[in-house]
């Protein structure tokens, strides 16, 4: 059980992307200028620590995954739901390497069910 899917429309989105920029990484949104948004960087750029949650690593159908982090206090609120990253045309947030594309990534939730919740790893 994955904390984070990917749809086949988004995975497709960060091959291009990649293709572009080189390896990728997300960063959940805590709000804020960019709602909650799926924030997608080249790998690195945004810089995470002690107070981030690495909740996957998505893989895209080749051969690199894209890691998705979450802040530690917004994974608080959120770690009841599983979270698929997908793709809608429009404008993405300014600092998402997506915004000039004409799409933007979102982030669409569900709660577990009680099976999924137990059969979920630990987060540290």
């Amino acid at each position: 059980m994955d904390r984070v899917d990917v749809t086949p429309e988004a995975a497709q989105l960060l091959r291009r992307l990649r293709a572009e920029h080189g390896p990728l990484m997300f960063h959940q949104s805590g709000g804020c200028c960019d709602g909650s948004s799926p924030m997608c960087y080249p790998q690195g750029e945004f810089i995470t620590g002690p107070a981030d949650v690495h909740l996957a690593d998505l893989d895209i159908g080749d051969e690199e995954s894209v890691p998705v982090w979450m802040s530690r206090a917004q994974f608080a609120y959120w770690e009841h739901t599983h979270l698929t990253i997908d793709v809608v045309p429009g404008r993405g947030a300014g600092f998402s390497l997506e915004a000039p594309t004409g799409f933007r990534f979102l982030t669409r939730s569900r709660l577990y069910t009680d099976e999924e919740w137990l059969a979920l790893p630990v987060v540290e």
